[in-house]
C-alpha cells in the first residue's frame, strides 16, 4: 500500500477519534455544569 495514503488514513483516523472524544466528554460536562449552576446559584439553564 502507498505510504502517503496510509499516512493520510492514520492522520484522518486520529483526528476523527479526538473530535469524537471531545464531543463525548464536553457535552455531559456542559450539561452537568448548567444543572449545578441552576441548583446552587439559581441561574436559568438557558443562560
Amino acid at each position: 500500500m502507498n505510504i502517503g495514503i496510509l499516512l493520510v488514513a492514520v492522520v484522518g483516523g486520529i483526528a476523527g477519534l479526538f473530535s469524537t472524544l471531545y464531543l463525548a466528554i464536553s457535552l455531559p460536562v456542559v450539561l452537568i455544569w448548567k444543572v449545578y449552576r441552576k441548583i446552587h446559584l439559581g441561574i436559568p439553564i438557558t443562560k
